[in-house]
């Protein structure tokens, strides 16, 4: 789709959009479903004061709780899949406003719940955990309850639960802010004056001439710095918000609270920034043949996008993307890839930019519905081709999780959902890579090597930045230093000087990078991307490499949905995230492709 012709939402065919109608076959009956929302709470409601008193009573409020819960699931996934296609529709920003007071509401009114789960004597609860009619709830009740020290009061869960919808204001505020208000200079593009927006922005980051780069990467950053008291007030928001919940609870911090419900040990965190601290060097050596390779005197941050291997023809069609991914995924079997390639070109896929589209790419599955997907597909991006890959591994994932558990159990963590997406990302590689070598394609090879090594060097270096900065900012604020805009602009420069190292000359404005990115806004969220794909290519090694046992073995994981703690379910796949190995062993692939790379571009 050309930079030129961002359509508006209704101008958008509708064989381009998702099929929201698996969830709601239309609004209004997604607006029945929101009003039943209160009288399934008073099913639920009625059982306060009563779950002690018989397992038939406990039973009997899960049941409401799920019944409920579901239905909810599904209301704000519909509201919140119309918003993110066109946050500038007022009736969907309605829906997604309506929806999450409905669950604010929902929430406060049900916080009775886990006080009083709490309350009943473990040798009773227990007990009735065993019993056959408890079997869809056991894994849900378990991890309620190993929760038991951080609960609190009915009526405190209460107010925690009613400043539920003032806590997303931050990230909501930030969403439109950078989504809809701001608006980028245009860059000049051989006289034509070119739109810049979120979406494009990769585009231009990729352009061969270079003073398109500097224009594009002057006016997007610019923009932001305009806007920096704002953006930092808001970071700083969330922030203060994480913090008053891991308080509240009695976390020692807020990165205990984000890791302990999922039983990831500290260590892990800790050691993934260190290992990769270690390894450093390579970084380095990447950027020294950038520079080299592009011919630079100096190299500039805008520079480490662009394509190291000119006039590549990359112009894949969203149809043959598609294909792309069937043949690249067929070790996973043809079941898997029939029903993945069925769902990209049926229904499950909101394909291309439109205005006011949130930026980037998703998956959203729920237990009912499709699996959707939100792609901003551009048929001149080859990384566009990994993006569906990897998102289409996230609804496979949620398509074997919820096929093989019951509702309570049935959603898997973000620490194992990013590994079934870079593993469809690395078997997208060493297919592509193989046609190259096939076709004794020398240049499309380099370039395969260059974007992968990027694409390894943004999910696992550049995510451990993010996780970095992510802990430096809660831990000084927790140690008593407010958040605005200088502080974090000064931690985040720190950081890009510390990773991209000597080479890299940075603007003054560099830094605004660190307050632009929207997944600071889910605390803790970005070091799964870099444990994923450690995890990712040890496990596409395992697989490709193995038999029917290794291949099972990962499905086995796929299934494992809620049923397991993360580092207990990849075990079952084959590998283990407490220890080190995984990261490191990734980041000698990386520096293994690194000096491929380098003889490939300096060969003659």
């Amino acid at each position: 789709m050309s930079t030129n012709s961002i359509p508006l939402r209704k101008d958008v065919p509708a064989s381009d959009k998702w099929d929201l109608t698996t969830l709601f076959k239309s609004d209004d009956e997604w607006e029945k479903a929101l009003a039943s929302i209160p009288g399934l709470t008073k099913d639920f409601v009625s059982y306060k004061g009563k779950l002690a008193d018989s397992p038939e009573n406990l039973l009997a409020a899960l049941k409401a709780l799920a019944k409920a819960d579901e239905l909810i699931e599904k209301v704000d996934n519909y509201a919140g899949l119309q918003h993110t296609a066109d946050e500038g529709d007022s009736a969907a920003h309605d829906r997604v406003g309506r929806a999450e007071m409905a669950v604010t509401k929902f929430c406060a009114e049900t916080a009775f719940f886990d006080p009083e789960l709490s309350a009943i004597p473990d040798e009773k609860i227990n007990a009735w955990i065993e019993k056959p009619e408890f079997a869809d709830y056991k894994i849900y009740l378990q991890k309620t309850l190993r929760l038991k020290k951080y609960v609190l009061s009915e009526k405190e869960e209460k107010i925690i639960a009613l400043q539920g919808e003032a806590a997303g204001t931050a990230h909501n505020a930030f969403s439109l802010l950078t989504n809809v208000d701001l608006k980028f200079k245009p860059v000049n593009v051989n006289g034509k004056e070119e739109p810049l927006t979120q979406s494009t922005w990769s585009l231009f980051m990729e352009n061969q001439d270079r003073t398109v780069r500097e224009q594009a990467y002057k006016n997007f950053y610019g923009t932001f710095e305009d806007h920096q008291n704002t953006i930092a007030s808001l970071y700083a928001g969330s922030v203060n918000q994480d913090i008053f919940y891991s308080r509240a609870r009695g976390y020692k911090s807020s990165l205990e609270r984000a890791l302990f419900p999922n039983k990831v040990p500290e260590s892990v965190y800790r050691n993934l920034i260190d290992t990769v601290h270690k390894n450093l060097p390579t970084l380095h050596k990447l950027y020294s043949i950038r520079k080299r390779a592009l011919g630079l005197k100096e190299l500039r941050h805008y520079d480490v996008y662009v394509p190291l291997v000119k006039d590549v023809s990359t112009k894949t069609s969203y149809d043959e993307s598609v294909e792309i991914c069937r043949n690249a995924l067929a070790p996973l079997g043809k079941d898997y890839t029939d029903i993945l390639c069925g769902g990209l070109k049926g229904g499950w896929v909101d394909r291309y930019e439109n205005q006011g589209k949130r930026s980037g790419a998703f998956s959203s599955g729920v237990y009912t519905g499709y699996p959707y997907i939100l792609l901003n597909y551009k048929d001149d991006a080859i990384r566009d081709v990994f993006t569906m890959a990897h998102e289409g591994g996230h609804s496979m994932h949620t398509y074997f999780s919820r096929a093989n558990n019951p509702y309570m159990c049935y959603n898997y963590t973000i620490f194992e959902a990013e590994v079934a997406s870079t593993f469809n990302e690395e078997l997208v590689f060493e297919y592509l890579l193989k046609k190259a070598d096939d076709a004794g394609d020398k240049k499309m090879r380099t370039y395969l090597l260059a974007m992968r090594a990027n694409d390894i060097l943004a999910t696992l270096h550049r995510q451990t930045m993010f996780a970095e900065f992510e802990l430096k900012a809660h831990e000084l604020v927790e140690s008593g230093t407010p958040l605005n805009a200088k502080v974090l602009r000064k931690i985040y420069r720190e950081l890009l000087v510390q990773y991209f190292g000597p080479e890299m000359i940075f603007e003054e404005n560099s830094d605004m990078e660190g307050l632009r990115i929207p997944h600071f806004y889910g605390a803790f969220y970005v070091y799964k991307y870099a444990t994923g794909i450690s995890a990712a290519l040890a496990l596409a090694k395992r697989v490709t490499e193995g038999g029917e046992k290794e291949r099972e073995d990962y499905f086995n994981f796929l299934k494992s949905g809620g049923s397991r703690y993360p580092i207990e379910a990849l075990r079952v796949a084959g590998v283990d995230m407490e220890s080190p190995e995984p990261v490191q062993a990734a980041l000698d692939t990386f520096a293994k492709m690194v000096d491929e790379l380098e003889k490939s571009l300096f060969a003659d």
